[in-house]
C-alpha cells in the first residue's frame, strides 16, 4: 500500500514538474512567435513606406550628389534603399508619383512644394517607424528575460536528478535510473534548449531621427531649386 502512495505521489510531482517547465516554455515561444509576426508586418508596411518615400525624393533630386546633400542636410548617414536604376526608369517614376498631388501656381513653385511634401511624408512614416521599432526593442528585451528567469527557474539538469531521486528500486529498469549519468543532462539542456529572438537591427533597418522640416526649409528649398533645372522639361 504504502509503496503504491508513493507511486502515486512520485507521478503526481513528475506531471506537476512537466507541466510547469512546458507550460512556462510554450508562453515563450507564443511570445518569439508573436514577435516575428510583428517583425514581418514592420517589414512590408511601415519600412515600404519608407522606400517608396526615399525613392520619390531620390527621383525628384535625381544627381548623386544632390541626393547626398539632401542626405546629409536631413540628417542620414548613407544612401538608405538606394538604387541608382530609380533614376533611370520611367516606370518606376510613373507608378511612384501616380496620385501623388501637386501644388503651386509655377513649374518650379510645384516641384518645389512636391519635394516638401514628399518630406514631411518620409518625415511621418520614419517617425512612425521608429515608435515601432523601439516597441519591438522593449518586446525583445522582455522575451530575453522571460528565457532567463525561465532557465533560473527550470535548471533541466537539476530537474532530471531530482526525478531520479523519485525512482524506488522497482524501478530500477526505467530510461532515468538506466540512463548513463555523465552528460546525459548537458544533452539533454542542449537540446531544450530556448533560442532567443534574433536581434532587431539584424532583421529590420535602424533608421536615425530625421531633421524637423522647419529647421532645414530654406537649404531643402535651395537643394530643390537646383534639382528643378534637371526636371525642367519635365515638369
Amino acid at each position: 500500500m504504502e509503496t503504491d502512495i508513493a507511486k502515486v505521489i512520485s507521478y503526481e510531482i513528475k506531471k506537476e514538474l512537466a507541466e510547469r517547465y512546458f507550460g512556462f516554455r510554450k508562453l515563450i515561444e507564443e511570445d518569439k512567435e508573436e514577435l516575428s509576426r510583428e517583425i514581418h508586418f514592420s517589414s512590408i508596411t511601415i519600412e515600404n513606406k519608407i522606400v517608396k518615400d526615399l525613392a520619390r525624393l531620390y527621383i525628384l533630386f535625381q544627381d548623386e550628389q544632390l541626393i547626398q546633400n539632401f542626405l546629409e542636410l536631413v540628417g542620414l548617414d548613407e544612401k538608405l534603399y538606394f538604387d541608382p536604376y530609380l533614376l533611370k526608369s520611367s516606370t518606376i517614376k510613373t507608378k511612384l508619383f501616380t496620385g501623388i498631388k501637386n501644388r503651386g501656381l509655377t513649374k518650379s513653385g510645384r516641384f518645389k512644394n512636391l519635394v516638401m511634401d514628399c518630406y514631411e511624408t518620409l518625415m511621418d512614416h520614419v517617425e512612425t517607424y521608429r515608435q515601432t521599432y523601439a516597441e519591438l526593442l522593449d518586446n525583445q528585451e522582455t522575451i530575453e528575460e522571460e528565457i532567463k528567469l525561465f532557465y533560473q527557474k527550470n535548471d533541466i539538469g537539476s530537474i532530471l536528478d531530482f526525478l531520479r531521486t523519485l525512482n524506488g528500486p522497482e524501478e530500477g529498469s526505467s530510461t532515468l535510473q538506466t540512463v548513463p549519468q555523465a552528460g546525459f543532462s548537458e544533452t539533454i539542456a542542449n537540446k531544450m534548449k530556448i533560442t532567443p529572438p534574433a536581434p532587431i537591427n539584424q532583421q529590420l533597418e535602424f533608421i536615425p531621427p530625421l531633421v524637423p522640416l522647419a529647421q532645414i526649409k530654406n537649404e531643402l528649398k535651395s537643394l530643390a531649386e537646383q534639382a528643378y533645372e534637371l526636371h525642367k522639361e519635365e515638369f
